[in-house]
């Protein structure tokens, strides 16, 4: 489910999406979070407090089957 994040002084995107996507989802986590964000990176790395961070839903990623080359 998609959620708003509401910036404390000195975050940072990256960091909000590494808390906030599972592993899986990190590639492309901040790439997404900034197109959905026009303008979010124009301040600067790191946020004001106050900002409004949209955090969309991103696609789960589908399973990698494992395949076992010794024994069962």
């Amino acid at each position: 489910m998609a959620e708003t994040y509401i910036a404390r002084d000195g975050d940072m995107v990256d960091e909000i999406c590494w808390r906030f996507y599972a592993k899986a989802q990190q590639p492309l986590a901040v790439e997404r979070v900034l197109e959905a964000n026009r303008g979010l990176a124009s301040p600067g790395v790191k946020l004001k407090a106050g900002t409004r961070v949209f955090l969309p839903d991103l696609p789960k990623p589908e399973s990698t089957p494992i395949i076992r080359i010794w024994g069962k």
